[in-house]
C-alpha cells in the first residue's frame, strides 16, 4: 500500500499536502476506495442506514449560482407542502420502515419558527430521528427547534474557499455559514456538512482544506456531492465530469473521520448509473431515498438528471433495499446516530 494511504488508514490523520497527493493521483484511486471501504467496515460495520427524505419546498430566498432552486430561476414551478402533507409523508415513511426523517427545503421563510416547531413535534411523535436541512436562521430558532425534538442539522459548507464561496453564493456570508455550524454543535445537534465537488474555479488545494475542515469541526455526517450544471443557472456551461473526484473526496473523508455517517448521495447516481453502490463500496454507509410524493419529486430540481423522480416512495424503498442486499450489506433497523469511539 502507498505510504501516505497507509498512514491515513492507521492514524486517520494526514497533512494537507498528503491529501492533495491522494486527490491528484489517479493511479491510487482503486487502492484508496478499497482502503476506505475497509475502514468503513471496521468502524461502522456493514449496516446501511436509510433516511427518508421529504423535500418540502422548492422556494428559496438565496441565489446560489449552482442551484436550480435559486431565487432568480423563473423557469421552475414553485411549491410548498402544507404542514399536513409533510406530517403525512413522514408518517407513511415510518410505515415503510424508515427510522430517520430528513426535512429538506429551500430557504423559505414562509415556514416560521412556530410552524416548524409544530412539524418537528408531530414527526418526533412517530419515534424517529429527525434531521433538518432548512438553511440559515437565527441561533434562537435553532435552539427552539432542538428543544422541539430535532436531532440533527445538515448544512453543507459547499466550499471552505471564502472567495469561491462568495462568488458562488452571492449576498451570503461565509462567516455566517460557519456560525450556523458552530451553533449546531453548541446546541447539541448531530452536525452534518459537506462539499460540492467540481465547482468552476475550485482547486484540489481547497478540496483538501474542505476535508481538514470537516475534521476540525468534528462533524457527525458529511455529504459529498458532485456539481452538476443546471441549464437554469449561470453555471449552465460548466464541466460535468466530477464523479471520480467526488468519490476520492468522500473516500479520504472516511479515512480521516472513520466513525462518521457518510451518505451515498443521489447526485452520484445521476452521473453514474451505479453511483450509489460504488459510493457504498468506497466508504459510504447511508442512503437517503426520497419519500416525497407526486409531482413535487420532479419540481425539487436542484440539478438535471435527478434519479427516481417518477417513482413512488414504496418503489424507492424496495429498489434501494435490493441493491444494498446485492452487495452483501444489510439495512439498519436503528436510528443510526453517530457512534464515536
Amino acid at each position: 500500500m502507498n505510504t501516505i494511504l497507509q498512514k491515513a488508514v492507521e492514524t486517520h490523520n494526514l497533512e494537507k499536502d498528503e491529501i492533495i497527493y491522494l486527490l491528484s493521483n489517479d493511479e491510487l484511486s482503486e487502492e484508496l476506495y478499497t482502503a476506505a471501504d475497509k475502514v468503513r467496515e471496521e468502524y461502522v460495520g456493514n449496516e446501511v442506514h436509510l433516511r427518508g427524505l421529504i423535500e418540502f419546498t422548492n422556494i428559496c430566498r438565496e441565489n446560489c449560482c449552482y442551484c436550480g432552486l435559486r431565487r432568480d430561476n423563473t423557469n421552475l414551478k414553485r411549491y410548498r407542502l402544507t404542514e399536513e402533507q409533510i406530517i403525512d409523508f413522514a408518517h407513511k415513511a415510518v410505515t415503510y420502515g424508515y427510522k430517520t426523517i430528513v426535512l429538506q427545503g429551500g430557504e423559505d421563510m414562509y415556514y416560521t419558527i412556530e410552524i416548524l416547531e409544530r412539524i418537528v413535534k408531530a414527526i418526533k411523535s412517530f419515534d424517529v430521528a429527525l434531521t433538518l436541512s432548512i438553511g440559515e436562521r437565527p441561533t434562537q430558532e435553532y435552539k427552539r427547534l432542538k428543544e422541539a425534538g430535532a436531532d440533527r442539522f445538515l448544512m453543507r459548507i459547499e466550499t471552505t474557499d471564502k472567495k469561491l464561496y462568495e462568488e458562488m453564493d452571492p449576498g451570503m456570508s461565509h462567516e455566517n455559514r460557519k456560525r450556523c455550524l458552530n451553533d449546531f454543535k453548541v446546541l447539541g445537534y448531530e452536525v452534518g456538512s459537506g462539499s460540492l465537488v467540481g465547482l468552476p474555479g475550485q482547486t484540489v488545494e481547497s478540496l483538501a482544506d474542505d476535508i481538514l475542515f470537516f475534521k476540525e469541526i468534528d462533524a457527525d455526517m458529511i455529504g459529498i456531492g458532485p456539481f452538476i450544471p443546471n441549464a437554469d443557472t449561470p453555471l449552465r456551461d460548466a464541466s460535468n465530469n466530477n464523479f471520480d473526484m467526488s468519490l476520492r473526496v468522500m473516500a479520504i473523508t472516511r479515512l480521516l473521520l472513520p466513525t462518521i455517517n457518510i451518505p451515498a448521495t443521489t447526485a452520484m447516481e445521476s452521473l453514474n448509473s451505479n453511483g450509489r453502490i460504488i459510493a457504498l463500496q468506497s466508504g459510504a454507509n447511508v442512503v437517503m431515498p426520497n419519500v416525497t410524493e407526486g409531482e413535487y419529486r420532479k419540481l425539487y430540481a436542484l440539478y438535471p438528471g435527478k434519479i427516481c423522480t417518477g417513482d413512488t416512495p414504496s418503489h424507492c424503498r424496495g429498489c434501494i433495499t435490493s441493491k444494498i442486499l446485492s452487495i452483501g450489506r444489510t439495512i439498519s433497523n436503528t436510528k443510526g446516530f453517530h457512534k464515536r469511539r
